[in-house]
């Protein structure tokens, strides 16, 4: 996924590819917009997401307001609790999803890949052309 975003992004644009644990406020003031990813655990987000999102909200509640998202999930079985969670987090820092939420249940297929690297592709592009 990381990789589809830096094959789409053009020389001027940096595209970073975090794990939760290691992104924090600093790294999301500096961003144009944030694509989040995250196994659905229990019917939630994983603990990683969750941990991140807790580190950012009030460091960044004001200041990252109307901040463009994105987000896919992976489930075993089912993936709308891990949605549903995430949503309800960003919603309070008034964040804007901006493209459809990838949702991928089962095992993963080379659709699945395609998907995935068209998500980063389309995110990239719309921030870069100022459409999101």
């Amino acid at each position: 996924m990381a990789s589809a975003g830096r094959a789409a992004a053009s020389e001027g644009t940096e595209v970073l590819a975090l794990d939760c644990f290691d992104a924090g406020p600093a790294e999301l003031s500096r961003a144009d917009g944030v694509l989040l990813g995250t196994p659905a655990r229990f019917g939630y987000m994983s603990g990683a997401m969750k941990d991140f999102l807790e580190r950012v909200y009030y460091p960044c509640l004001e200041a990252r307001l109307r901040l463009a998202y994105g987000l896919f999930v992976k489930g075993d079985t089912d993936t709308s609790g891990a949605v549903q969670s995430v949503e309800r987090i960003v919603s309070g820092m008034a964040w804007r999803r901006v493209l459809p939420v990838l949702e991928v249940v089962g095992e993963t297929t080379e659709a699945d890949r395609q998907a995935a690297a068209e998500l980063g592709g389309a995110f990239v592009a719309g921030l870069e052309s100022g459409v999101l």
